[in-house]
């Protein structure tokens, strides 16, 4: 090994092997990044693949690299593509036996080759005439055949036109795929054939019909069509065997072109139906077997209803699959069910076998819905996973209601918990459970004119035993029934005398369900629970303490459906006295001297209630009813001294800033008196505290309130903005941006309705310079949200029509105080910020920010011309650029420059979006680095 980049490349890639920490990994990475992009990389890499002293790690990077340059870099070589070809080729052929990653490799690099090499006219052919002869060569051309057309139609990063594409996979493939069939007959049928070989052909021949290469009717007739069932009596090519069989199926769905090969398959598929049985306990073998018969009952759906007396066998046999006690292979079978029920429901009839098909599989799914016997619970993982899955099964009880009807699927459940109930002792809770989930998960298909099952499940609920799953399971049939309930309100008072007893339960799991159906009781039958809403006051004030908080939550959701169907001065009326109930025990702790930590809890507990109620009621339109028009004053009276006393603690500001967000919607106009005080207030909290959530709702007061703002909320809105500025400034100078995104993102966003709502306050104030600088420190924390707002407030700044030739609003005498100052700004940081910017295009900067970034530039190269000449050569020139992007970065500054200089400022958007296609296709690269 001569080369002398070899012992570099050697050093770079031993770094992975030592844990070396971040800085090390990150120069051996960039070193192995530009290495790879180098015109040396192609001869230092077959040297590497060549010698037979160099270390495998070493070779499969050198593998690596030249699918790599293959893809990226092939106009390094020159217009004659042969030499570079012949040497992947020879370098194959040392690796006939592996190892397989580095076969791999080298295998994709040709195939990437050959769709960007027109000379080359026929690959397959070529590969098949060097190593199609040799019995030790033969894995190796299954290898490549295999990965040919997964790497021509997936790798998308290959450059070559869409009708380069066409042409050249037309040639490889598509006029190949006769000859495919050829090599892959011959191999399966060669004599003293290893298993190996043949799963390599049965893995090759369905990646050539995923492909859309293989015409069905040609392989019906080769030897491979029988080959390939046969094989699924081995346990060693099973897998392979039906993972081509299940291709071979899914190639004829076009039933009408493919006949004479269904009536080829189909009877071989049902043949297999008898190994179900024999397979016992294989589940392994049952799930090849189920995903055989799922494709097939898939592909065929509708000739099973046009010719059941031949199909039909299949529908059995997904029935006995989705018996299986493997749960894991149940739902292989879930899409054939739903899809064949989508058929039949068209139908004005349904035969009896495929009622009775149903049946059987809605008494199946709800089997599979019990729970294990007490003696053997489920716990952890398996217990969450069970219990997801029990919903999927759900969806399929849906499926036996579509082609049975809901009224006969609920009777059938309701008749099995008759018969455990008749059992007595002898019954288990799993047996009562399993069918009231079916019930809840058939609940949405239910008729609402339903007058014979749902009226006897709604009677039976409260004589169920007292188990807790059996209650927690009825109180969600309550909830999901609700709808039903709404239209026959004769069933609503046992329903809550049921779901009341439900918060008395000491499980809290059935307190949870209780809460859940009167969310929806009071969600769907709201107009017939006036007259309830004292009841819940009551219960609220009393039992309500003793629920878990997310419960408690799901109450007030109750009551305030119920107030949003009152009249407006009674709703009006209920909503103080519930609001009010809550802001008496946030007074009572804050003129406590002493306050235990469970109280504080039920303090915020209750805000968060009150914001649950407010977010639900929304608003009661423009012109409040008179009990809630004091209710800002009065409520903000209480809140203030709270905030003043513990608005430094974090989970305290969270919570009374989201219900001062939503008191901002609902009061609106009514609120407006008291803004000025929660601006001031929040502003003074922010500065003590730096809450995110306290600039959040600065922001959404401006946004609200800025377009009606008289000079005392101008002065508090400019108070909270150069204090606020000031802050976020302290904390990115003792801290990095990267650990205070939310601060960031929050202070974007006050900026963003400051500068459209008041823009004398935003463009006059000594803060805006700082705030200037605060976007550009945003331009460096990788995070979507943070980089867009950034990016959207300079372009709105530079979009400003005080800066304009041609403003959209008749021009103030503001204006030239804006743009003075805006200026100021831009001479002093305007190339700090554009390198903020182009660093980020070839960083990490998302796709969404493209928009913005082309404004600004465009506005840059109009208002600032010369300077933003200057800027650019400046900034490229240090810009720390991989060796791949010089040639487009030196591109786009020759474009801007010249779009500059003619006046032609439009033509810098195209050389924006040329340079952002280079930096991506850099990233690109880089990425797929990272994952070798």
């Amino acid at each position: 090994m001569t080369d002398t980049n070899i012992p570099a490349l050697l050093a770079a890639l031993d770094v992975f092997t030592r844990a070396p920490d971040k800085e090390q990994l990150d120069r051996a990475n960039t070193w192995l990044q530009d290495f790879q992009h180098s015109h040396e990389a192609w001869t230092t890499a077959n040297t590497l693949l060549l010698s037979p002293d160099a270390p495998i790690a070493a070779k499969l990077f050198s593998a690596q690299t030249f699918r790599t340059k293959v893809t990226y870099d092939l106009n390094q070589v020159g217009a004659d593509l042969s030499p570079l070809r012949d040497r992947l080729l020879d370098a194959m052929t040392r690796y006939i036996a592996g190892p397989r990653n580095i076969l791999t490799q080298l295998c994709l690099a040709i195939a990437g080759l050959a769709l960007q090499m027109p000379s080359w006219e026929n690959p397959i052919q070529t590969m098949a005439d060097m190593f199609g002869a040799n019995p030790a060569a033969v894995p190796a051309l299954l290898q490549f055949l295999t990965l040919l057309p997964e790497e021509l139609m997936t790798n998308t990063r290959i450059p070559v036109t869409d009708d380069e594409y066409r042409e050249r996979s037309r040639k490889i493939l598509t006029d190949n795929a006769t000859r495919v069939l050829e090599l892959l007959s011959v191999y399966i049928q060669a004599t003293g054939i290893t298993p190996e070989i043949q799963n390599a052909v049965f893995t090759c021949l369905r990646s050539w019909l995923m492909a859309g290469e293989i015409v069905i009717e040609e392989l019906i007739l080769t030897p491979l069509f029988p080959a390939v069932f046969d094989a699924l009596n081995s346990e060693q090519l099973f897998d392979a065997s039906a993972d081509a069989v299940c291709e071979i199926i899914h190639e004829t769905q076009e039933i009408n072109d493919n006949m004479a090969a269904i009536e080829q398959i189909v009877p071989r598929v049902v043949a297999l139906r008898p190994e179900l049985a024999k397979s016992g306990d294989d589940f392994e073998r049952i799930r090849g077997y189920a995903r055989i018969f799922a494709e097939a009952g898939e592909t065929y759906r509708a000739l099973i209803l046009q010719h059941p007396e031949t199909f039909f066998p299949i529908v059995e046999a997904l029935g006995e699959c989705s018996a299986c006690p493997d749960l894991d292979i149940v739902p292989i079978t879930f899409p054939f069910w739903m899809r064949l029920a989508q058929l039949i429901g068209k139908r004005s009839s349904v035969p009896p076998p495929f009622l009775d098909a149903y049946r059987s599989l809605m008494t199946v799914i709800i089997h599979h819905l019990h729970f294990p016997p007490d003696s053997s619970p489920l716990k952890g993982q398996e217990a969450d996973d069970f219990r997801s899955f029990r919903h999927v099964m759900g969806d399929t009880l849906k499926d036996c209601c579509f082609v049975l009807k809901a009224e006969t699927c609920l009777m059938a459940a309701y008749n099995m918990i008759t018969a455990a109930l008749a059992r007595g002792p002898d019954m288990s809770w799993q047996e009562i459970e399993a069918p009231l989930f079916a019930m809840r998960s058939m609940g949405a298909e239910i008729d609402p004119n339903d007058e014979d099952a749902v009226p006897k499940i709604l009677e039976l609920i409260p004589s169920l035993p007292t188990h807790p799953r059996i209650r927690y399971a009825a109180l969600l049939i309550i909830g999901r029934y609700s709808q039903w309930t709404d239209a026959h309100p004769s069933y609503l008072q046992p329903q809550l005398q049921y779901v009341s007893a439900g918060f008395e339960d000491p499980d809290l799991e059935v307190c949870s369900a209780a809460g859940h159906a009167l969310k929806y009781i009071c969600g769907d039958c709201k107009r017939h629970l006036v007259d309830f809403l004292p009841t819940l006051h009551t219960f609220v004030t009393s039992t309500g303490s003793r629920l878990l908080q997310e419960d408690r939550s799901e109450v007030y959701r109750a009551i305030a459906y119920v107030i949003s169907a009152m009249p407006m001065s009674s709703a009006g009326e209920s909503l103080k006295m519930f609001s009010f109930d809550i802001l008496t025990k946030v007074h009572a702790v804050t003129v406590k001297q002493a306050v235990t930590k469970e109280e504080m809890q039920e303090v915020c507990d209750g805000l968060e209630n009150l914001e649950t109620m407010l977010q639900v009621i929304g608003s009661f339109g423009e012109e409040l009813p008179p009990a809630c028009q004091k209710i800002p004053g009065e409520g903000w009276s209480v809140l203030d001294p709270f905030l003043a006393k513990y608005g430094t603690t974090y989970d305290i500001a969270e919570r009374v800033n989201r219900v001062l967000r939503h008191c901002i919607t609902f009061f609106d106009r009514s609120a407006l008196p008291v803004i000025p005080m929660v601006v001031t207030r929040l502003t003074q909290v922010f500065d003590a505290a730096g809450f995110a959530s306290n600039l959040w709702i600065i922001g959404k007061t401006v946004d609200s309130y800025g377009d009606k703002a008289d000079q005392t909320l101008q002065a508090s809105f400019r108070d909270a903005y150069e204090r606020a500025t000031t802050k976020v400034a302290s904390i990115l100078q003792a801290s990095s941006a990267g650990e205070h995104p939310d601060i960031l993102e929050d202070y974007l966003h006050l900026l963003l309705p400051l500068l459209d709502r008041v823009p004398d306050v935003f463009f006059r104030s000594s803060a805006f310079p700082v705030a200037f600088q605060i976007c550009m420190t945003a331009l460096t924390v990788v995070q979507t949200e943070v980089l867009i707002t950034a990016l959207e407030v300079v372009r709105d700044i530079l979009s400003h029509d005080c800066l304009s030739s041609q403003p959209r609003q008749i021009p103030t005498s503001d204006f030239p105080v804006y743009a003075a100052n805006i200026q100021a700004v831009i001479e002093k940081d305007g190339q700090a910020f554009v390198a903020c910017v182009l660093n980020g295009m070839i960083g990490d900067f998302p796709e969404d920010c493209l928009s913005s970034i082309i404004v600004i530039f465009r506005m840059l190269a109009t208002v600032f011309p010369a300077q933003m000449a200057a800027w650019i050569q400046s900034i490229a020139a240090s810009m720390p650029t991989s060796a791949s992007l010089i040639p487009a970065k030196e591109q786009f500054v020759a474009d801007i420059t010249n779009a500059i200089s003619s006046g032609q400022y439009e033509k810098a958007k195209y050389a924006i979006i040329s340079f952002h296609r280079a930096s991506r296709k850099m990233r690109d690269r880089r990425r797929d680095f990272e994952l070798k």
